[in-house]
């Protein structure tokens, strides 16, 4: 915790003014993490239609860009195994900002008139997030490359959202 606060220019006992203990940065990180997908979501969806909107996010999100960027990439694929070890207020965050990012395909599928899109958009998610960590555990950049563009493109004709 001594290297932390140092690189934020905090002594050690400065961190507990800010927090009541590691759990507590812990969580506060998670809902960090999520709130910044959000913010990316907003920015980057200004006068889109909700297809424009998912076809985007698919797109980024299936990307050898954000496999490689694990530091600015999703919360859910760099914690979700981590996230069992974690207390459960940790855990509770991290399924809040699931249920976010739930919520954001939700709303484009719904006003894009997809029938059931709350189940929908739990296969979606599932399979962005499941997609994203396989290929971040493929060794071989080919297959996972491969991995990411199928996963992209049956997503996408499923939801019927045009190729680009």
């Amino acid at each position: 915790m001594a290297g932390v606060m140092s690189k934020a220019g905090l002594t050690h006992g400065g961190f507990y003014a800010h927090f009541a203990s590691k759990e507590a940065l812990i969580e506060a990180a998670i809902g960090q993490m999520f709130n910044q997908v959000m913010v990316r979501w907003d920015k980057e969806n200004q006068g889109l239609t909700a297809q424009q909107q998912l076809a985007g996010y698919i797109d980024f999100y299936l990307s050898p860009g954000h496999r490689d960027n694990r530091a600015q990439g999703c919360p859910v694929s760099a914690l979700a195994s981590e996230t069992p070890r974690l207390s459960a207020p940790c855990q509770a965050e991290f399924a809040r900002g699931i249920e976010r990012i739930r919520g954001m395909i939700i709303r484009q599928l719904t006003e894009m008139g997809v029938d059931d899109p709350q189940t929908q958009a739990i296969s979606v998610s599932a399979e962005l997030m499941g997609s994203l960590s396989l290929a971040r555990c493929e060794p071989d950049r080919e297959v996972s490359d491969a991995l990411l563009e199928s996963a992209k493109k049956a997503l996408k004709a499923r939801l019927d959202l045009a190729e680009e």
